[in-house]
């Protein structure tokens, strides 16, 4: 009777080793995550900032293709 009991006791202590596990990943892929998405938004202002700077030198490049 001893041993499935110890059996037991280890199949419960190990199924607790991965539920905290799980838990510390779940948490580090929402962390993750929203270093993803803070990254998305900074790459996608810094796109539009430069598209509007060089939206004035496109229309002098313009220019001087016509002279």
């Amino acid at each position: 009777m001893l041993w499935p009991m110890l059996a037991l006791a280890l199949a419960f202590c190990g199924i607790a080793v991965l539920a905290v596990l799980a838990v510390r990943v779940h948490a580090e892929v929402r962390r993750l995550a929203r270093q993803v998405s803070d990254s998305s938004q900074r790459i996608t202002r810094a796109a539009e900032d430069l598209e509007r700077a060089s939206a004035p030198l496109g229309s002098t490049v313009d220019a001087l293709r016509r002279e």
